[in-house]
């Protein structure tokens, strides 16, 4: 079923970028306006949709339930997973501190003489 609503998503993106390379932007009889041609206003005659809008239009609705669609199937998939948050390891509260020029192992000198270790909401001294 969703290989399916894929396919269709994917036929309706592809339709939805000819239809509109197909159109005439409202743009097209702007030097009409400015002396160059006769036009009915400033971007365009403004009359009924025509058939390449309309279809537009009916592709972009089908392109629209098709998303709505799998984003539903897709949330539905991983109902009883663990996020990555709670797959991260802070159990032992204990955070990696990298190893600064001369340091052996990653521990500080202060760290090192004292064998403290750095906590987690802990400031260091």
């Amino acid at each position: 079923m969703e290989t399916l609503i894929w396919s269709v998503h994917v036929i309706a993106a592809i339709i939805i970028i000819i239809l509109i390379l197909l159109q005439q932007g409202k743009g097209a009889d702007m030097g009409a306006a400015f002396g160059s041609g006769a036009s009915g206003s400033l971007f365009g005659a403004s009359g009924s949709a025509n058939f390449l809008s309309r279809m537009t239009a009916l592709a972009t609705t089908v392109f629209f339930i098709t998303s709505l669609t799998l984003t539903y199937f897709s949330s539905g998939s991983h109902a009883g997973e663990e996020s990555v948050m709670q797959k991260l390891d802070v159990k032992s509260g204990e955070v990696a501190v990298p190893a600064a020029e001369g340091d052996k192992l990653g521990t500080s000198e202060k760290e090192g003489e004292s064998g403290a270790s750095s906590k987690v909401g802990e400031i260091p001294e």
